[in-house]
């Protein structure tokens, strides 16, 4: 044998060996475990399936080398004369038979698992939005938005890309180990898609469609994923991120985001009672534009033509208050308009509003305050 050949025949034994043998570490050739009891089970079936693979083809192959290096014409072999065998074509028919009943049954058994969340011990509503996921807790009072954490600055180039790059969030969805969580998975926009490797699940997350999955995680830990179907132009800046954490810890975090949100709605409350000044609307409204609005609208208030209208000199933020505040809070049917009602608060939504009715020149002087916004929202 070659020099060469002795070289690629052992790196394929090399592959080879590391995927069968190595059993899920660090392997980057082959699927990993995971993190939770469904995707164990995944690979499982995946390994079985691999080594059926890998025995049909040694044998088949194996048969295929051997005729031709023993039973080759220059050995002086006459070839068999025969057809129509019918011991042939039923031994055939059946081992293929067999070995399909025998994946058949753990690939059933997989499947029927990662299509059960009968039982679950914790219920969560995940809803796709252009372009950031939404999380709310049905057997608690909590919910909130989760939205892509990585710098500008680094997507950009200006600054180096971190570990995590495209894959940070500001609010992870946080979950108790031990326990079944079940996730209800819908969109209020477009088609995306939930997807975890860690826990083998990844569903389509449909308009006016809830699909459902599960997952049981073993051990606490960070897990990322991403949405998995093409969803718009920040399709790739909309990742998901999963903290799961012991029981106890997971409740303490459940007990604060409670007492959090109830703050919050206290503060709207005082809000409604009183108005904030300009400067201090023009300082919020800034920093909500930057964060939710500057991806489309852009940071000078142009947009870009053709595609996102600007906001600069535009229509609806030197018209009507009140029509602009619908604009924001309810969104625009049919465009990439989305609504900002239930992902911003009302000091955000008066901030940013009189932000983009005083910016880039506008100077309309308007101040829109909390119960302005308010107002427009019980009234739709």
């Amino acid at each position: 044998m070659s020099r060469g050949v002795y070289k690629w025949a052992t790196l394929l034994f090399s592959l080879l060996s590391t995927s069968v043998f190595a059993e899920g570490k660090s392997m980057p050739l082959n699927l990993t475990k995971g993190a939770s009891d469904i995707s164990a089970q995944v690979y499982d079936l995946h390994m079985i399936i691999f080594i059926i693979c890998a025995v049909i083809g040694v044998v088949v192959f194996g048969a295929m080398f051997v005729s031709m290096l023993l039973h080759r014409k220059s050995r002086g072999v006459t070839p068999a004369n025969f057809h129509e065998s019918t011991t042939v074509e039923i031994i055939w028919t059946i081992i293929p038979f067999i070995i399909l009943i025998g994946v058949a049954i753990p690939a059933a058994n997989t499947l029927i698992a990662m299509e059960d969340p009968s039982e679950a011990e914790v219920s969560i509503v995940v809803t796709g939005s252009q372009w950031k996921w939404h999380y709310k807790y049905m057997d608690n009072d909590v919910e909130y938005y989760s939205l892509l954490a990585t710098q500008q600055e680094q997507i950009y180039n200006k600054f180096e890309k971190g570990e995590n790059y495209l894959l940070e969030v500001d609010r992870p969805l946080v979950i108790p180990t031990g326990k079944k969580v079940r996730f209800l998975i819908t969109s209020d926009d477009v088609i995306h898609s939930w997807w975890v490797p860690a826990f083998a699940v990844k569903k389509d997350a449909n308009p006016g469609f809830i699909n459902e999955a599960w997952t049981n995680v073993n051990e606490p830990g960070v897990y990322r994923g991403q949405c998995a179907e093409l969803c718009g132009k920040d399709h790739g800046f909309m990742p998901i991120v999963v903290i799961a954490k012991d029981p106890a810890d997971y409740q303490i975090w459940v007990d604060e985001q409670q007492a959090i949100q109830l703050a919050a709605k206290e503060e709207e409350q005082k809000l409604l009672a009183m108005n904030m000044e300009m400067d201090e609307l023009m300082s919020v409204g800034e920093k909500v534009y930057t964060s939710s609005c500057a991806a489309c609208h852009q940071g000078s208030g142009e947009g870009l033509p053709g595609i996102f209208p600007a906001l600069k000199g535009s229509p609806i933020a030197l018209g009507d208050v009140s029509k602009h505040i619908d604009v924001v809070v309810s969104g625009v049917s049919g465009t990439a308009m989305q609504a900002f009602g239930k992902q911003l608060s009302l000091k955000e939504l008066a901030a940013v509003i009189t932000y983009e009715r005083n910016a880039w020149g506008n100077s309309t002087g308007d101040t829109v305050q909390a119960k302005d916004v308010n107002a427009i929202v019980k009234g739709q």
